[in-house]
């Protein structure tokens, strides 16, 4: 989809298709809304009576006026309007367009009470992400597809700002439908190589640093415990490393780290056929970072950050990981293994270790879909999130709300530690039931210095069987937004 900023009235735009929003609770039609009426001699005033319209948020429907379709996208309350709210509305009344047959959309930023230039993002990325599909694998694709989305301002004044939030939306969106596709894919067609492959496509297209260690390279680190986990698979483990130097002086230097399972059949200790079916959502933190990285030279950001992805699968064979054997991470901390499909944690701690020893961030983040734990505590639609140092969550949290990404901080008891300890090493791999989320969280802490720390347990959001909004079925990109958000917010 094409996106283009136009200085018009809405109603002199030439589009298939024409979007406006409209708040609940209200009885006087918008300028542009009302405008279009007249036009239509009082047909889309009546049609929305007649059909008891009651503009809630999400709620969308459409009336033909002349040879265009107006559609009408419902913001919810006044008061209550968020960006979100503009992102799921955007989201609905484009795919209504392009159910319509709609190739061209012309669309007046939703809503009135937020600044103009996130007004614009929100309606980008609503737009894009509303309407993503993957159907690479179909021999039959939709020929409905809207190809280009007119962004209309309409008084000539705001022209830079919604300018630049279209551009950032665009980046956000397209960071967020890339993860997507990576996360989509087969597991036989999305290999630790493949992973490798696909980095190195986002490195020479943006020009970023990259470094794909083998399994020698990793056995001369002494990353043992991601070797010990990728031991039973007869794909070669890829351990990657992009990196993103900014422009001039840099203000900070951030790892983000994705957990790149790129299949998980639990090992030995082998999952049911109804818990491996999803498994080849279990990179989707590597997915994101992979957007992530693509996407930050786009932005310009002054913020250096590198990205690492411990990339192999978890599989059942003669050579892989038992339960009772003991790993040695890089850090030289020894693990008993209690279980072979507590394996993410596994390959997150030499991921840390390395990041730790190589990259010396001022801060660390990472995304893992890690616990079951932690879906059944909040859901299927909210990521935990924890972390070493309140500061940094509280503005990982701040960015997380802005993005419209839900998440909810829980605690790292110090007194769970205790079902870590080992009799035979350092540390065990896994803890009682109970608590399952926070422990897996106190194991990563583990494999940190006093570096500032943020762990985000995305097990719920990073897939869904369910539309909503903005946010189709199958992976989700869950936490680029967040990130670039996060990132934005540290060039400020």
């Amino acid at each position: 989809m094409k996106i283009e900023v136009v200085t018009k009235r809405l109603d002199e735009v030439a589009a298939d298709a024409l979007v406006v929003g409209l708040y609940a609770e209200e009885t006087k039609l918008p300028d542009a809304l009302a405008r279009l009426d007249r036009a239509a001699a009082g047909h889309i005033k009546a049609a929305l009576d007649a059909e008891r319209f009651k503009a809630k948020a999400g709620q969308v429907t459409h009336v033909h006026a002349g040879k265009r379709r107006v559609v009408v996208a419902g913001l919810g309350r006044r008061a209550e309007t968020t960006l979100e709210v503009l992102r799921r509305g955007a989201a609905g009344a484009l795919r209504r367009a392009r159910d319509l047959g709609a190739r061209t959309v012309a669309a007046g930023l939703l809503g009135d009470r937020l600044p103009v230039r996130e007004r614009a993002q929100a309606l980008v990325e609503g737009a894009l992400l509303g309407t993503y599909t993957f159907d690479r694998y179909k021999k039959d694709k939709s020929e409905r597809v809207v190809e280009e989305l007119r962004v209309v301002e309409t008084d000539g004044r705001h022209g830079r700002e919604i300018a630049e939030g279209a551009h950032r939306g665009e980046v956000f969106a397209r960071a967020t439908a890339y993860a997507r596709d990576l996360i989509n894919a087969p597991a036989n067609e999305l290999s630790p190589s493949d992973l490798g492959r696909a980095a190195a496509q986002v490195a020479k297209e943006h020009r970023l640093a990259l470094r794909v260690y083998d399994r020698a390279d990793c056995r001369r680190m002494g990353m043992g415990a991601f070797l010990g986990v990728a031991a039973g698979s007869a794909e070669p483990p890829k351990f990657i490393h992009l990196t993103y130097a900014p422009p001039g002086r840099r203000t900070r230097r951030v790892a983000l780290i994705g957990k790149g399972i790129t299949f998980d059949s639990g090992g030995l200790d082998l999952k049911t056929s109804e818990g491996m079916l999803r498994m080849k959502y279990d990179m989707a933190g590597a997915a994101a970072v992979l957007g992530i990285m693509g996407a930050l030279p786009q932005l310009r950001s002054p913020v250096e950050v590198h990205g690492l992805i411990a990339a192999t699968e978890n599989m059942p064979s003669g050579t892989a990981l038992r339960p009772g054997d003991v790993l040695r991470a890089m850090n030289g901390t020894t693990i008993e293994v209690g279980n072979t499909d507590a394996e993410g944690r596994l390959t997150l701690a030499d991921a840390l270790s390395y990041a730790a020893a190589r990259v010396k961030p001022d801060e660390v983040i990472d995304l893992a879909t890690l616990t079951g734990a932690c879906v059944v505590a909040l859901g299927p639609h909210i990521a935990g999130v924890m972390g070493n140092d309140d500061p940094l969550t509280a503005r990982w949290l701040q960015a997380a709300k802005e993005a419209g990404e839900e998440m909810w901080h829980l605690p790292l008891p110090p007194r769970l530690v205790e079902q870590l300890k080992s009799e035979i090493a350092d540390l065990k791999n896994t803890a009682e039931r109970w608590g399952g989320a926070l422990t897996a969280g106190l194991f990563l802490k583990e494999f940190l210095d006093a570096t500032p720390w943020v762990h985000v347990d995305l097990a719920g959001p990073a897939s869904t069987d369910k539309e909503l909004g903005h946010v189709g079925k199958g992976g989700t990109g869950f936490g680029v937004a967040t990130i670039l958000q996060f990132v934005r917010s540290l060039a400020a």
